[in-house]
């Protein structure tokens, strides 16, 4: 990456924003700048919390900067576009929003304008984000290099297409909930056994989180559960469950669930 310090403009000061400011905490490469159009009192919290510079108003701030990330909701982008069509001349423009994609951006745009979809997850804020990118089509190796600058800090991530990154947000961006929701139901029948509400919590959080690090290895998914389940055991006979149940059919039809709503 160069080594020329870029001034970075966050429109707005959100959860997902405040999670990608606190993983550059450090890094000497940016210069934050936070604005959101008049929300003052999340404005002093991030600027105390974070040491950065706040401004009530990004439309003067714009101009100058290198990289402007958009952390608005998909609804705001329109009205976004529409002010920084004035403003911007070669600056990378990158958005956190869902459903917002390069080319929309491109075409909402001046001619040539860099620009990129980030889609974080909410694990962001622990710095374990599972985070995809889709740049347009006029995005250098340079940009490419400045936009996993800034998400590294948050986790990993995985350069996708466009039409890649509308279908892998179900799976990096929906799907946590779904083993949010798997994690309650085994945690109710944790406390159901005589332990506490925390113990179940530490007993399944580390489970999911042992069984997260396996995965990372080079070894297959169906070996993995060859692993742990001997043929004949209790293990399968939890599995003949699951698979009688059609899980995997039921996890399509949510992905599917989702992917379609996304649409609307």
């Amino acid at each position: 990456m160069t080594t020329a310090r870029k001034e970075v403009l966050f429109i707005g000061a959100g959860r997902m924003a405040q999670a990608i400011i606190a993983g550059l905490n450090g890094n000497d490469d940016f210069s934050i700048h936070v604005a959101n159009n008049g929300n003052e009192e999340r404005l002093e919290y991030v600027r105390e919390k974070y040491g950065v510079e706040t401004s009530g108003s990004w439309v003067e701030m714009a101009a100058k900067m290198d990289i402007i990330v958009l952390a608005m909701p998909p609804d705001a982008h329109g009205t976004l576009f529409e002010e920084l069509r004035g403003l911007v001349d070669g600056q990378l423009i990158l958005t956190v929003a869902a459903g917002i994609g390069p080319s929309y951006m491109e075409e909402m745009l001046p001619e040539g304008t860099p620009v990129a979809s980030l889609m974080p997850n909410t694990a962001a804020k622990q710095g374990e984000s599972m985070t995809l990118y889709a740049p347009g089509q006029h995005v250098t190796k340079e940009h490419i290099q400045l936009i996993e600058a800034l998400l590294k800090g948050i986790g990993e991530f995985e350069k996708v297409t466009e039409q890649q990154i509308h279908e892998l947000t179900a799976i990096t961006g929906s799907a946590p909930a779904f083993m949010y929701l798997v994690a309650e139901a085994l945690e109710q029948m944790a406390v159901e056994t005589g332990i506490t509400k925390e113990q179940a919590r530490k007993l399944v959080a580390q489970m999911i989180a042992g069984s997260a690090q396996m995965l990372k290895t080079n070894i297959g998914t169906r070996e993995l559960i060859d692993e742990v389940a001997t043929p004949g055991g209790s293990t399968a006979a939890g599995l003949e469950v699951l698979e009688a149940g059609d899980l995997n059919q039921l996890f399509r039809k949510a992905i599917h669930a989702c992917r379609e709503k996304a649409k609307i």
